[in-house]
């Protein structure tokens, strides 16, 4: 990979332009259109929603930035499937969970130096690290990109499908 702190710009450029992607398509849906289904049977884009914020708040920790800020999300949205839990979060909570969640994110990673980006994630021992140097925070970045585009994708598909 190299010390080349031009591939952690680049990577963050990609997330921040993911999601802005995300708070557009996300934001821009009322509480009715938050409940449509991906596909017949499929995941709402609700759950998709609070899955990514759930998923985002996990990286605080995992990045060593700080503590989770909704770990309660981790029912609704992360264990269990959509539609397995009675009560789950509303569509303005799960709205200000990511408004906040992902601004912590960005304020942390505005504060990351190349040096802190090629460091362990919270998640592998210092054992394993050693064994292989790329299971580091950069990795998380950009792994956790490919899952908001990923799901970006599917929610995008959601909302083409009812207007089309």
């Amino acid at each position: 990979m190299g010390n080349d702190p031009s591939c952690v710009a680049l990577a963050l450029k990609v997330w921040k332009t993911q999601l802005d992607r995300a708070d557009k398509l996300f934001g821009a849906l009322s509480s009715e259109e938050v409940l449509r289904e991906i596909a017949p049977g499929r995941n709402r884009v609700l759950y998709l929603w609070g899955h990514l914020t759930a998923a985002h708040d996990a990286m605080l920790p995992l990045l060593g930035l700080r503590e989770r800020l909704h770990p309660e999300f981790d029912v609704a949205f992360i264990s269990n499937p959509d539609r397995s839990q009675a009560d789950i979060p509303s569509h303005e909570q799960v709205r200000g969970a990511w408004n906040v969640v992902n601004a912590e994110l960005w304020k942390g990673f505005e504060k990351m130096s190349w040096n802190d980006w090629v460091q362990r994630h919270a998640a592998v021992s210092e054992e394993d690290f050693a064994k292989d140097a790329s299971r580091n925070r950069f990795a998380v970045l950009l792994s956790r990109t490919n899952h908001l585009s990923y799901h970006l994708g599917q929610a995008v598909l959601a909302v083409k499908s009812d207007r089309a």
